[in-house]
């Protein structure tokens, strides 16, 4: 098992910047690739971005790309979204996510999930 805590979500105007931070315990978390989801009101749940267990490859969607960056720092088993130039679309619950079974966009991909942060961009 293991056990993912988001944080680091609020109410920011559009322009503005978050990082959100997900920290992992349970087993070891460099054996994981860690993704980030969003799932806005009425809408299903879509990938934001990706890294592999290592570290070296990363994927991000199309939506976010040159705005949001992941990162991850095995040491201290956590995984952050870095998100620049917020816009009220970002708005959504924000949610971290591990898998072993290969590097995706694709939910089934994740076998363990957070709770989700609130993030709300005003404009």
């Amino acid at each position: 098992q293991v056990q993912l805590v988001e944080s680091g979500g609020g109410l920011v105007q559009a322009g503005g910047s978050l990082r959100l931070s997900c920290a992992a315990s349970g087993r070891t978390f460099s054996n994981y690739h860690m993704g980030w989801f969003r799932q806005a009101p009425g809408k299903e749940r879509e990938f934001v971005a990706a890294k592999s267990w290592s570290g070296e490859t990363t994927y991000v969607a199309n939506s976010v790309k040159g705005r949001f960056a992941i990162s991850r720092d095995n040491a201290k088993n956590t995984v952050y979204l870095q998100m620049n130039s917020l816009k009220p679309e970002d708005t959504a619950v924000y949610y971290c996510a591990a898998g072993v079974r290969g590097l995706g966009y694709r939910t089934t991909l994740y076998d363990y999930w957070g709770q989700g942060t609130q993030v709300t961009v005003s404009s």
